[in-house]
């Protein structure tokens, strides 16, 4: 089992900055894909950005490269999404997910999610 969880969601005026975290723990949390998703009221969950098991290359949605920017710290066991210039929409409800490697992100473990407003 992998528990995730998320934080540094918050309001932000367009333009601005947060950083989203996700702390990962149990078994063998280090040997996984992560990804971030993000879910608009409304609309279908979708893939923002993805950080790939162990080579470390990355996944960006349209939408946010040039943005957004993920990381991982694996001896924290820790995730984070760097995002940068926030449009308003960007407003949603950030999830952290945890895959096993070669599974095309299906998200086999889920954090609680961290909302995101950004104000225009």
């Amino acid at each position: 089992q992998v528990q995730l969880v998320e934080s540094g969601g918050g309001l932000v005026q367009a333009g601005g900055s947060l950083r989203l975290s996700c702390a990962a723990s149990g078994r063998t949390s280090s040997s996984y894909d992560m990804g971030w998703f993000r879910q608009a009221p409304g609309k279908e969950r979708e893939l923002v950005a993805a950080i790939i098991w162990p080579a470390g290359s990355t996944f960006y949605a349209d939408s946010v490269k040039g943005r957004f920017t993920i990381s991982r710290d694996n001896a924290k066991n820790t995730v984070y999404l760097q995002m940068n210039r926030l449009k308003s929409e960007d407003t949603a409800v950030y999830y952290c997910a945890a895959s096993r490697p070669g599974t095309s992100l299906r998200g086999d473990y889920w954090g609680q999610g961290t909302q995101v407003t950004v104000s225009s």
